[in-house]
């Protein structure tokens, strides 16, 4: 037996601050109030009145909601509404992360001419690949594979907690079975320097698309710069497809043979032999950081931002943005 429930509206929000701005949208700080004194510190995604009324972008907008809905993980952004404004403006109502993104967090370390410790940076990745894992396996409701690729992995889009919590955001241009709004074939999705050469060859993309760009951060996190990454998009696509890795060991000798393994299979070309999936690589990052016994945890990596990222730091280094979630 189904039984309803009409609910009044008392939901309201109060805009806090605005996080980021973009062309198409913003992102602010917002409290959410609601019956009995309810109060809860949210982040209000609005795209601009004009593209509301825009269908193709007015579904792709709902389309990332209902996709990311259900995924439920401590390595992602939930989503908790869809709404509509007095404006007819559509905003998604989202978790809010207290932190910074991981661009941010590299610049910087770029700015104070430090690098990241080993054990944090393939921390930071591996929880990046347990969202990614979790969100690979989603299934719906009548146990069907969703079959989700994010298709966007970049700095600008993992978010660090002060807490220490590592969460990936900004699903909008993922694809899924059944929803996809950026057709593949047509258009390259994502960031130029942060493709996968399947991306970048504009192929049809499955889970393993997501494994090489998590191999560019880790890879990134490391050396300080992407090696991929020029100021002219054509020969950024042609590094991804055709430049040689360097020899990770060389350029920074803390980077032992293990792990030099792990960038190599991450980033290589042929997906067939790349990692097959996010699980596969978590284990090779858990296992090096946690193989020998204690290894970084959240708290570690929540202790090392409030040593190097501390708010006044973080005020005093010019990094006004937390996310370019748009």
């Amino acid at each position: 037996m189904n039984v309803g429930f009409q609910f009044s509206n008392t939901v309201e929000y109060e805009i806090l601050e605005l996080i980021a701005e973009g062309g198409m949208g913003s992102v602010y700080k917002a409290i959410q109030r609601g019956a009995g004194l309810f109060e809860k510190t949210v982040a209000l995604k609005v795209i601009r009145e004009e593209f509301s009324s825009i269908k193709p972008f007015r579904d792709n907008f709902i389309g990332e909601g209902k996709l990311v809905a259900d995924l439920i993980h401590t390595n992602i952004v939930q989503i908790y509404n869809l709404g509509k404004n007095t404006e007819q403006q559509y905003f998604m109502v989202m978790e809010y992360v207290n932190g910074i993104n991981l661009d941010e967090f590299m610049v910087f370390h770029l700015e104070k001419k430090a690098r990241v410790p080993i054990d944090i940076a393939v921390f930071i990745v591996s929880r990046l690949c347990r969202g990614l894992a979790y969100a690979h396996k989603k299934r719906n409701t009548n146990g069907e594979l969703l079959g989700i690729v994010h298709r966007d992995v970049n700095p600008k889009n993992i978010m660090l907690s002060l807490e220490g919590d590592v969460k990936l955001t900004d699903f909008g241009i993922a694809k899924a079975l059944n929803l996809m709004y950026n057709k593949e074939g047509k258009v390259i999705a994502g960031k130029d320097e942060y493709l996968s050469p399947e991306q970048a060859r504009r192929e049809i993309t499955d889970e393993r698309a997501d494994i090489f760009p998590c191999g560019i951060v880790l890879s990134e996190l490391l050396l300080g710069e992407n090696i991929f990454a020029d100021e002219d998009p054509e020969q950024t696509i042609q590094n991804i497809l055709e430049k040689p890795l360097p020899d990770y060991p060389k350029v920074r000798p803390e980077i032992d043979d293990r792990l030099h393994v792990i960038l190599k299979k991450a980033l290589t070309r042929d997906r067939e032999e790349r990692y097959q999936n996010a699980e596969e690589m978590l284990n090779a990052l858990e296992l090096y950081i946690y193989g020998d016994g204690y290894g970084p945890t959240n708290e570690k990596l929540a202790e090392y931002l409030k040593d190097y990222i501390s708010p006044e730091k973080y005020k005093a280094s010019g990094l006004t943005t937390r996310s370019d979630m748009i």
